[in-house]
C-alpha cells in the first residue's frame, strides 16, 4: 500500500456527509488522525513561540546571575572559546524559533511513521515523495534577493514614490507596502518579501513605532504579499500550484484576480493609513550624520548581472538542479565582485528553507481531511473555508489539493484561490514567504512576533481584500 494513501482510494469509505467521509477515511487508515493530530500540536507550539523565547530569556539571566557574566557566551578570558552558557536557556530557544517548529515536530511525525509504518516507509516518504523545490527555491531566492545591488536598486524605486510624499516615515511606510507586494508578480513572492521587510526594517521599524503600529504593518505586509503575487501566473506559489492543471495563463491572472489584489492593497493601506496617520505623521526619520561614510553606488553592469541571476531563478523555479546551479556561479560572481557586494546572509534563508520542509513533509498527510471538507463547500462556503484553512496550512497546499477535485466549477476555482491567497497573512504558516519577513522583522519586537498580534494585525485587511475579491 502506497504512502500516503492515496485519495482516490477513499473512494469506498466516503459516507453521506462530511462527518461520515472523514470517520470512513480515518477508520481506513487510522494513521491519518496520528498525522494530523501531530501537526495539530505543532500549530498551536508556533502560537506559544513566544512565551517559550521569555522562558529562555528567564533561565539564561539567572544563568548569568549565577555565574556573574555580563553577557551570553562572552569570551572573558580571551582563549577563544566562549564562557559557559545556558543549556537549557538554549534549549528553550531552539523550541522557540517559529522557524524550527515544523523540523521538530517533523521529527516526532517521522517517529511515528516509523512505528505504525516501518523504517523503509518513512525513509521513502521523507526522501522520494515530499517535494522539496519550494523551500529550496525560497532559500535560493531570498539570498539573491537582499543582496546589496538588488536592494539598492529596489530602495531607488521605492524612493522615487516616497518622495511625492517629501521622503517622510509615511511615505516610505505607504510606498513600501503598496508597491512591494506588486512587484511580487514580476520577482516572486518571497523576493518582494525579503525586499519590502529589509527596507520596512530600515526607513519604519527603525524609528521605534508603538507596538500597535508594528503589528498592524507586519500584518498588512502579510496580506498584501499574499495577494500581490496574483497580477501573473508563476510568482505566487498557490497559483503556480493550479495554473498548468487549470490552463491559466497571464491574461486570465490578471483580468481575475489582478485588478482585485490592487484594488485589496489600495483599500487596506489607505484604511490603515487613515486608522494610524497620526502617529505616522509624528515619526522622524533617523539624523543622517555628515560625517557618515556613505556607500560607494553598485556599478549599472554588477545590478544587471543580479537580475539576471534573479529572472533565471524565477524562471527555473520547478527546477531544482539548475536555479541551485545557477546559485553556486552567483556566488563565484559575488565574491569577484566582493567590493560591490554585502556578506552573503545564508542564516536566515536556510531557517526559513528548514521551516518550509517542515511544513511540506506534515502538509502532505492532510489530505484525506482537507480534500473532501473543500470539495462540498459552495461558492461562498469555499471561499471563507479556504481563507479559513489557510491560517493553519500554507496556502499553496490549499490549492494544491483542490486541483484534486474533478467536479469544480470556474466559479469554484476561482473561490478556492481567492480565499488562499486573501487568508494568507492570518498566521506565519499561511503563505511561504511569511516565515522570510518574520525573521527579518521579529528583532523590532520585544518577545519576538506574537502568533496573536499578527492575527488581529491581519485581520481588517483580510476583511478589506475578502471584500474586494467577493463584492467588487
Amino acid at each position: 500500500m502506497p504512502f500516503p494513501r492515496p485519495l482516490n482510494d477513499y473512494a469506498t469509505a466516503e459516507g453521506p456527509s462530511l462527518w461520515a467521509t472523514l470517520v470512513g477515511r480515518a477508520t481506513a487508515e487510522p494513521f491519518n488522525v496520528v498525522a494530523s493530530a501531530i501537526f495539530l500540536l505543532a500549530v498551536l507550539h508556533t502560537f506559544l513561540s513566544a512565551q517559550i523565547r521569555h522562558w529562555a530569556h528567564v533561565v539564561e539571566e539567572r544563568h548569568r546571575a549565577r555565574l556573574k557574566l555580563s553577557a551570553p557566551a562572552e569570551d572573558r578570558n580571551g582563549d577563544g572559546v566562549p564562557d559557559e552558557v545556558s543549556f537549557g536557556g538554549q534549549i528553550l530557544h531552539f523550541f522557540g524559533e517559529v522557524e524550527a517548529i515544523f523540523g521538530i515536530w517533523a521529527v516526532v511525525l517521522g517517529a511515528a511513521v516509523v512505528w505504525f509504518k516501518g523504517l523503509d516507509t518513512a525513509i521513502h516518504y521523507v526522501a522520494d515523495t515530499v517535494n522539496y523545490t519550494e523551500p529550496m527555491f525560497v532559500v535560493v531566492i531570498m539570498a539573491l534577493a537582499s543582496t546589496r545591488p538588488v536592494l539598492r536598486l529596489a530602495e531607488q524605486a521605492m524612493r522615487a514614490v516616497a518622495s511625492l510624499g517629501g521622503g517622510r516615515p509615511a511615505a516610505w511606510w505607504l510606498s513600501i507596502l503598496t508597491v512591494a507586494p506588486l512587484l511580487g508578480s514580476l520577482i516572486t513572492e518571497p523576493a518582494a518579501m525579503t525586499i519590502g521587510a529589509l527596507l520596512l526594517a530600515k526607513q519604519f521599524y527603525a524609528l521605534n513605532p508603538s507596538l500597535r503600529l508594528k503589528y498592524a504593518t507586519l500584518g498588512l505586509l502579510f496580506v498584501n504579499i499574499s495577494i500581490g503575487g496574483t497580477l501573473t501566473h508563476f510568482a505566487a506559489p498557490p497559483v503556480l500550484m493550479v495554473a498548468a492543471a487549470w490552463g491559466w495563463d497571464l491574461k486570465y491572472m490578471f483580468t481575475h484576480f489582478g485588478w482585485h489584489a490592487i484594488c485589496g492593497i489600495v483599500l487596506s493601506n489607505v484604511v490603515y493609513l487613515a486608522v494610524f496617520w497620526k502617529e505616522l505623521q509624528s515619526l522622524k526619520p533617523v539624523a543622517v550624520d555628515p560625517g557618515a561614510r556613505t556607500e560607494e553606488p553598485v556599478p549599472l553592469w554588477v545590478t544587471g548581472t543580479h537580475l539576471g541571476f534573479l529572472a533565471f531563478t524565477v524562471w527555473m523555479a520547478h527546477y531544482p538542479a539548475l536555479f541551485i546551479g545557477g546559485f553556486l556561479f552567483y556566488l563565484a560572481f559575488a565574491q569577484a565582485t566582493a567590493h560591490h557586494q554585502n556578506k552573503i546572509e545564508l542564516k536566515t534563508p536556510m531557517l526559513v528553507g528548514f521551516f518550509l520542509a517542515g511544513l511540506v513533509i506534515h502538509g502532505g498527510l492532510q489530505g484525506w481531511w482537507l480534500q473532501p471538507v473543500l470539495g462540498r463547500l459552495g461558492e461562498v462556503p469555499l471561499f471563507v473555508g479556504a481563507t479559513i484553512l489557510t491560517a493553519f496550512n500554507d496556502n499553496a497546499l490549499i490549492t494544491y489539493l483542490a486541483t484534486l477535485v474533478p467536479s469544480f466549477s470556474e466559479e469554484l476555482k476561482f473561490a478556492v484561490v481567492s480565499g488562499a491567497v486573501t487568508g494568507g497573512g492570518l498566521t506565519v504558516i499561511a503563505n511561504a514567504p511569511n516565515p522570510a519577513g518574520q525573521s527579518i522583522l521579529q528583532r523590532f519586537f520585544p518577545d519576538g512576533v506574537s502568533p496573536w498580534g499578527l492575527f488581529l494585525g491581519a485581520l481588517v485587511p483580510t476583511l478589506i481584500v475578502a471584500f474586494s475579491f467577493m463584492v467588487l
